[in-house]
Formats: structure tokens, sequence, C-alpha cells
């Protein structure tokens, strides 16, 4: 079954090339499609397209599905080309000529369009809540450990005195900002694209602001031209925000692999989260965070696949777009596996407090000798070139003690400021009103 079929068989080689992958995919869109075919089906209702009895079938019927796909048993049928086609073809089935009218005022591209939108901010919701986690994680290992030194590094060269409170929770605090921008990515998804029909509108009376209403959108995307260009612009948005939290991931996966290495030593795992070696009895490999490390760089990659794919289409449908839902619904899965694991890893870790007192890091403490002369009045290029002369010399013996009190400093994490920060974008996504919505349409 084809929504577009007119009778004329097509090539078998030709039609498994076009469907590609979507049969496997769609199923992930299966109970959306589903939720979208609900809001559809009562805005016809409203507007003269359907009696009362007819939304009352097709209502039941349709909520009957949305179990079936619930239960991990809804499937696409051999000679059904996509999700859409499988649950109008098993709402004829149940009820005849009623099923084929939940189709009317809409086209397959407003279909799409909706189940990708509702889908993205359903995911968006889940690794908004597993970013929290994560920040949660990082920011009580911060406060944790704030009092254990560690060396700064810049051009990777021991530069100034750190802490593990610093180091996690500079990772928790870009997260803050990560997720500011899917924040964004959510308010540009959350948009209701239905009605837009082909991308032309339809000659029927629709009421979009009803359907607006239903589905929990914060609006529309008003114009039906712009609601099928969004197809693209949205998926390219949202690639953003996966690689900005890929790139947080995939920095602090690289610091994990070096700071665990034998030669730094500053931080350790148990046996049982690493990996060992085939040939060398001894090796204990990071191999969790070099994955995470290059799954996330792979995901930072989206954005320039994204804009290749729809960087030259003009305006209206083009198939292109059944490619981006390969590389976003994998790209999407792929991260959350890797926040999942990170968090969970960082359960066990432990670290090095003594790390300093290898004579290698005495260079660590030359700033905080520079400004100690300063504060005893003596000019800073003057304590600048007293301190690196004492070190030229040999001669320098460092204070292994900071007294840094600044906003943000080792001394002045300002953690909960930065979970003020957390908490406030968390609050802006109003999942309550979606979760109401659509609870509304499922259990009316």
């Amino acid at each position: 079954m084809k929504l577009w079929d007119k009778g004329t068989p097509i090539d078998k080689k030709i039609e498994s090339f076009t469907i590609g992958q979507d049969k496997v995919l769609d199923l992930e869109l299966a109970a959306f499609d589903v939720i979208g075919s609900l809001a559809h089906a009562e805005m016809l209702q409203q507007i003269g397209l359907l009696t009362a009895e007819e939304l009352t079938k097709l209502s039941a019927a349709l909520r009957e599905i949305y179990d079936i796909v619930k239960a991990g048993k809804f499937v696409i049928e051999e000679g059904v080309e996509d999700v859409h086609s499988q649950v109008e073809l098993m709402l004829t089935r149940q009820l005849g000529d009623t099923g084929k009218k939940v189709h009317s005022g809409r086209s397959r591209n407003d279909q799409v369009l909706l189940d990708l939108r509702l889908y993205f901010r359903d995911e968006i919701r889940q690794i908004a809540y597993q970013i929290k986690n994560l920040f949660d994680t990082l920011t009580r290992l911060s406060e944790e450990h704030k009092g254990v030194l560690m060396p700064g590094y810049t051009h990777t060269q021991v530069a100034m005195p750190s802490s593990f409170g610093l180091w996690f929770g500079a990772y928790a605090e870009s997260l803050t900002d990560d997720i500011t921008l899917l924040q964004a990515a959510y308010r540009i998804v959350n948009q209701n694209p239905l009605g837009s029909a082909a991308g032309y509108g339809s000659s029927f009376s629709l009421n979009r602001t009803l359907t607006t209403r239903l589905l929990g959108f914060d609006t529309l995307s008003y114009n039906v031209v712009y609601a099928q260009m969004g197809r693209g612009k949205v998926e390219k948005t949202l690639s953003f925000a996966l690689a900005s939290i890929s790139g947080t991931l995939a920095k602090f996966a690289d610091d994990v692999c070096l700071y665990l290495s034998q030669n730094f030593g500053f931080i350790a795992f148990p046996d049982h989260l690493t990996t060992g070696s085939s040939i060398m009895p001894h090796k204990k490999n990071p191999d969790v965070f070099e994955l995470i490390r290059a799954h996330c760089n792979k995901i930072q990659a989206l954005p320039h696949e994204v804009s290749l794919i729809t960087g030259n289409l003009t305006s209206g449908y083009h198939r292109d777009f059944q490619v981006l839902k390969e590389s976003l619904f994998l790209a999407i899965q792929q991260l959350k596996l890797c926040l999942d694991i990170c968090d969970y890893a960082l359960q066990y870790v432990s670290v090095n407090e003594h790390i300093l007192e290898d004579e290698k890091y005495k260079y660590l403490f030359s700033v905080e000798s520079v400004n100690k002369e300063v504060l005893n009045g003596l000019p800073f290029r003057d304590a600048y070139k007293k301190v690196g002369e004492a070190i030229e010399k040999g001669t320098y013996q460092p204070e292994k003690e900071v007294h840094h009190t600044h906003e943000g400093s080792i001394g002045n994490l300002c953690t909960e400021q930065i979970r003020e920060k957390m908490e406030k974008t968390l609050n802006t996504f109003h999942f309550q009103k979606v979760d109401n919505a659509i609870n509304q349409l499922l259990h009316a």
C-alpha cells in the first residue's frame, strides 16, 4: 500500500532504492504518527469533515494502534511503503471508509514534517534530562574534590595551579551553554507544520490553531511554504545543538584518556570499567572514553553533513530530505548512549590527591610567587623578573599554597550559580505543557 498509489505498478528495484532505510527508521515515528492523526481527526470533526461518531471510532482505533506501538508489536507489513501507509491501512481494515477519511486535508509531506517534529521534541527532552544527570554528577564531583590541586596547562605545558573542583566544574558549566543551544533548537522544532499539506495549504477550512493546541506546540509554522522549507532547517539547527553537546563530551573524554595514562596518573577507574590487551598484561585501557570521543567527534560533523544534503535545494519538497533521517536518528541515539555511559562511569572515578608532590610541578607556583611579591609592594614586571631569575639559577623554592577567592576560581567555584544557570534554562522548555496535551489526546 502506498498513499500515492494510482494503480500503476512500480519497478521493484526502483521501489527498493527509493524506500531505502525508511521502513526501519519509520518505526521510531509510529507513536508520533498516531498522535498526529488523533489531533488531525479531532480537527476534521470540528470543521465538519467527520461526524462525531466517526471521530469516536477513529480515535478509539488510533489509541489501539498506539498501544500496539508501545507494546513493541507494530510492524510495517510487506508491500506497505511507510509508517503513514501502515497506520492508514490498519484504520481502513478496521473501520472501512471511515478509516480512509483520516487523510483529508493533509499530505504525506506535512505528516512527515509533523512526525519528525514530534519525534525531535521528545528526543530533545530525553537528551535534556540526560544532560542534567551528567551535570549533577560533575557538580557533585567538583564540590567533593574542590580542595585537591592539579596542574593546569597551556600549550600542553605545565602552567598554573588548577583543581579537580575547577576541572569537573568547567565541564558542568559547559553543559549549561550546550543546553541553552538545545533549548533554542527546541523552540524551532516546537512549531506546528500540520495543515501545510504538500506545502501550499488546502482548500478545506483547516483549523491549524486547534491542532497546535491539541499537540502542545508553542506556535504555528504559519506560512505553508515555509513550513515545508523548515525541513532541513530544523534538522540543521538541531544538529548544531547535538554537535555542541558532543564537543563538550569529546573534550572531556580526551582529558580523561590523558589523565588516566601512567605518565599523568591524575585519575583512575576500577578494573571493571577498563579493558586489557591481548599481549600486555599490565594494560588498563580507557576504551569507553575513547569511544565517547570517537562517536562525539563524528556527531560534530553532522551540521556539515546536513548542510551538504540540503544546501542547494529550492523551496518545496525534495526526496533528498529522506536521507536526513538516517543521519539524525543515528546521531541522536549515539549521543544519548554517550551521555549515559559517561555519567555511569563517573560514578566510579577516583582522583589522585598527591599529584603536586612530584618535583616536575614545582614551577607550577611561579605566578603565585610573582603575585606574592606584588602584594608586598614590588611592581609586577620587577617581581616577574625576580622570580624568573631564581628559576634560571635553580634557587626557586615555591610555596605550594594558593589563595584564589574571586568568582569562579579555585577557592570560589560558584557551583550554586552554575546550578542556577542550568535550572533556569531547563525551566524554559515547559515539558509539562506538552505532556498535558498529549495525555489529553491519548486518554480523552
